[in-house]
């Protein structure tokens, strides 16, 4: 099966709304189970203020607890920066640290920077980030296990290949969502839908939140009947993707 094309415009979409709403809609369309396909507790947003995340994943493997056999630590970067340009759209750098319990930072200001530079839509390592004010200051979201003030023996062990982050397996072009709730792989093959059918989902959450949030007394009924809304339209809304 080919994978399909992801527009800068389903990107957009998708980024007008929060992670867990995407989780939510995804859980829609079966395609997995409701406890797998996004990380873990490990993994916290370092800069909510920046709100969504979207692309495409660029993994690398990451160690710093021994120096590098040879050449230059920060060497692959240019090989990896050069591999953006293979994925369909604005990549999201996903780095596994191998050493457990992570040794120094993954990165810092001058990494992102030049991530950035190269049009990616942030950061994602297991392991831990250093120069958080100045890397605020460049707009770059960053995802983490931790902060570490050095980065010790730093060096790219591989570009490419499936890692694992926050109980996740991500592969190079896995699409991304990210923001203060975490972070979760949005299926190439529902993307599209995904994208169309979140507001959707906003407005049949939104009978229930009205309903609570409104004027007046509360009853257990009134509540009943707003969650027996919700779950009609829920249910209208499930039907229609299905018949796609």
């Amino acid at each position: 099966m080919s994978t399909p094309e992801i527009s800068p415009q389903v990107l957009e979409k998708l980024a007008r709304f929060d992670t867990p709403t995407i989780c939510n809609v995804i859980e829609l369309f079966d395609i997995r189970p409701r406890d797998a396909g996004y990380m873990d507790g490990r993994i916290r947003c370092c800069f909510p203020e920046l709100g969504v995340m979207v692309g495409f994943a660029a993994t690398a493997a990451f160690r710093s607890s021994a120096p590098a056999g040879r050449g230059d630590a920060y060497g692959s970067i240019s090989a990896q920066v050069e591999q953006f340009g293979q994925l369909p759209g604005p990549a999201v750098v996903v780095f596994q640290d191998l050493d457990d319990p992570p040794v120094a930072a993954t990165f810092g200001e001058v990494m992102c920077a030049t991530y950035k530079a190269f049009g990616a839509a942030g950061l994602i390592t297991s392991g831990a980030g250093r120069d958080l004010d100045q890397v605020r200051e460049l707009g770059f979201p960053v995802f983490t296990g931790g902060t570490i003030c050095s980065h010790a023996y730093c060096h790219i062990l591989h570009l490419g290949l499936p890692v694992h982050v926050g109980g996740l397996v991500v592969r190079t072009g896995d699409l991304l969502h990210g923001d203060v709730n975490g972070v979760t792989n949005i299926p190439l093959e529902i993307a599209a839908d995904v994208a169309d059918a979140a507001e959707e989902f906003v407005q049949a959450e939104k009978i229930v939140l009205d309903y609570v949030k409104g004027p007046g007394p509360k009853t257990p009924q009134g509540l009943a009947e707003a969650r027996a809304e919700f779950q009609q339209a829920v249910a209208r809304l499930k039907q229609r993707l299905a018949a796609k």
